[in-house]
């Protein structure tokens, strides 16, 4: 048998495949064969070797790429690569650092084999040392002697800390992803010793899947956050909606009792049947209309002033306070006393009471009132009564035709308040509509169906009669409820919310700093959303992202997938092509498409942040939709 089978069959040592020839050589005989033999041997040994280091490589690769297959743990992912290149390599020492985009240079991320506290701390600017110069250039590079290598760029802080871990030789390759250069994985001696192209190649795979393992990492903790938000989101909007649903059925069933003639006492039940607690009511002069006024103090009454004067439920010790003026002068108070914490949703619930409220005592006050109203008087009642009975008999005695589509505008001013009475009475006589004088502010109800244009005349023409800036907000006047049913061309029963609608238009006007101007709601973009009476969210989607929305679901294509992802990248061509994993070139071309549907001017701020809020809305009512 040849003993050198016997020698391969147990991974014997290279010097024990010189035995044979010696023992021949002592008793003789002739070597020449036992040499060849030899030769042959040792060529099968070292590419048996050679074999088996790659299978232990290749299982390695297998064994990081199962690691990555099942990522729960970033941090255990990259030790794992850190020691198999360690373990593949036969280096003393394995680590990796990754790049931070804040400072512009690289840290130590990961090590196996360290023994120097200050090494795991280090960081390398880019271009100093081995590191910086391999992250700075996306290329490997290896040294067998670190402190002779005169092509590296040494600085004291990395000597000091490469001298202290006692390196020598080392050998760094780029973590990619992309185009770019994330961070730089490390093989390294203590002592001299040259880096084979399969060492490097070897590191280059193992530095691949580490930025795989990176991106994943951080595609899902994106994934993860965005999954939150939209958790959040959606139990925000669960508990708006529920108490949307609460305020509309307490809403429904105090208008229900203002049908049927009911009083202040049916209202005050509801609200105590909605909120739990004691309700009491207080007339103008703080007298009690319901319950008992025995046990309210001083306090009571101050947070009426401020309830009055923010026009929101005011809390005091364990009240909770509604208060309703007109015309500076309070109307009623609503006092809700309840061991219960009151969610603000609910609170207006109370504040809605309190409205309903001042609404039966003033529908008192003008009942007993002569019915010879001047213009101003039924536009009071228009917006104030809940009741429309014999209103359009009375509009048509004076020469007003509520069948036709009516504009409300509200104009805010500083001017005179009889001036200004004066100005909108006669404008309303010559348009033959109504107008009203409330404190500072002027009501108009016009023919007409352009609230905007309607606004904008309103506002410069009582400027130029003031001397000062009015401004005006306006809003259709349009039918709701039964009253549509039984007569939808009469614009009676949308007075109320037009009016709403209006004053929250001139109040956005004032606080967007546009005094003296006039518009409608549609005309303040998304905040003409926010603060619209209907809140038509597929009304503002279609105008700012219409055109896309249809190109999309005609074409098949993504649009709307490329601007949420360019916005979400900062504006960058790169980032958003890397985040959809498309060219550059695809995405300039997919964002001209956008540009021609949309506009040129697409991207100018006040567009592009009105085109964001719409692609966030889509993707909610998306959500909403699909669960």
């Amino acid at each position: 048998m040849n003993p050198y089978l016997e020698l391969l069959a147990r991974e014997a040592s290279a010097v024990e495949f010189e035995g044979p020839v010696l023992q021949a050589r002592a008793a003789g005989l002739d070597t020449a064969e036992l040499e060849e033999d030899k030769f042959a041997a040792l060529k099968v040994r070292a590419m048996l070797r050679r074999r088996a280091r790659r299978e232990a490589e290749l299982s390695a690769l297998f064994d990081t790429a199962g690691d990555l297959a099942g990522l729960t743990d970033l941090d255990a992912v990259l030790a794992a690569i850190v020691q198999r290149a360690r373990r593949l390599l036969s280096t003393d020492i394995a680590y990796m650092t990754l790049h931070d985009p804040e400072r512009g240079d690289t840290y130590m991320r990961v090590t196996d084999g360290s023994i120097s506290a200050r090494f795991r701390r280090l960081r390398l600017a880019m271009g100093a040392g081995l590191g910086g110069l391999v992250a700075e250039s996306g290329t490997p590079y290896n040294t067998a002697d670190y402190f002779a290598d005169e092509r590296l760029r040494h600085t004291n802080t990395i000597d000091e800390a490469v001298h202290e871990e006692g390196l020598v030789a080392i050998l760094g390759v780029p973590l990619r992803l992309g185009t770019q250069v994330i961070g730089v994985l490390f093989a390294a001696n203590r002592s001299a010793r040259p880096f084979v192209q399969e060492e490097v190649a070897l590191l280059c795979s193992l530095a691949a899947h580490a930025a795989v393992a990176i991106d994943t990492a951080r595609l899902l903790q994106e994934t993860r956050s965005a999954l939150a938000e939209l958790s959040e989101a959606n139990s925000l909007i669960s508990a708006h909606s529920e108490a949307i649903e609460r305020a509309a059925d307490a809403h429904d069933r105090m208008t229900g009792l203002v049908l049927r003639g009911g009083g202040v006492e049916d209202v005050a039940a509801v609200v105590t049947e909605v909120l739990g607690g004691t309700v009491t009511v207080l007339d103008d002069e703080g007298r009690p209309l319901v319950g008992e006024a025995a046990d309210l103090d001083s306090g009571v009454f101050d947070a009426a002033r401020s309830s009055r004067a923010l026009g929101r439920t005011v809390k005091r010790g364990g009240a909770y306070v509604a208060s309703v003026d007109v015309g500076a002068a309070p109307v009623c108070t609503l006092v809700l006393r309840t061991e219960q914490q009151v969610a603000a949703a609910d609170q207006r619930i109370l504040e809605r009471g309190a409205i309903v409220t001042a609404l039966l005592l003033l529908f008192r006050r003008s009942v007993a009132e002569a019915e010879g109203r001047v213009r101003g008087e039924l536009l009071d009642d228009l917006i104030s009564r809940p009741d429309l009975t014999g209103l359009g008999e009375r509009a048509r005695r004076l020469g007003v035709d509520l069948d036709l589509p009516h504009v409300l505008v509200v104009a805010r001013h500083e001017g005179q308040r009889e001036r200004a009475a004066f100005w909108a009475s006669s404008h309303a006589t010559l348009a033959h509509g109504l107008a009203a004088a409330r404190g500072d502010e002027v009501v108009l109800l016009v023919p007409g169906d352009a609230p905007g244009a309607v606004a904008r005349r309103v506002a410069r023409e009582l400027s130029s009669s003031l001397g000062r800036p009015a401004t005006a907000g306006a809003a259709r006047a349009a039918a709701s409820g039964s009253a549509a049913e039984k007569d939808p061309g009469t614009v009676a029963s949308g007075v109320p919310d037009a009016y709403r609608e209006a004053q929250r238009c001139a109040d956005a006007l004032i606080a967007l700093g546009r005094d003296g101007d006039g518009a409608s709601a549609d005309e303040l973009g998304f905040v003409g959303l926010l603060m619209g009476e209907g809140r038509d969210v597929p009304g503002f989607l279609g105008s700012a992202l219409g055109p896309v929305l249809d190109y999309d679901g005609r074409r098949g294509t993504a649009l709307i997938r490329t601007l949420t992802a360019y916005f979400g990248a900062g504006g960058s061509l790169s980032r958003t092509a890397d985040a959809l994993h498309i060219h550059v070139n695809t995405v300039t071309q997919r964002l001209d498409r956008v540009a021609q549907l949309l506009g040129a001017d697409w991207q100018e701020p006040e567009r592009a942040l009105e085109i964001q809020l719409a692609l966030r809305l889509h993707r909610l009512r998306s959500h909403i939709t699909d669960a």
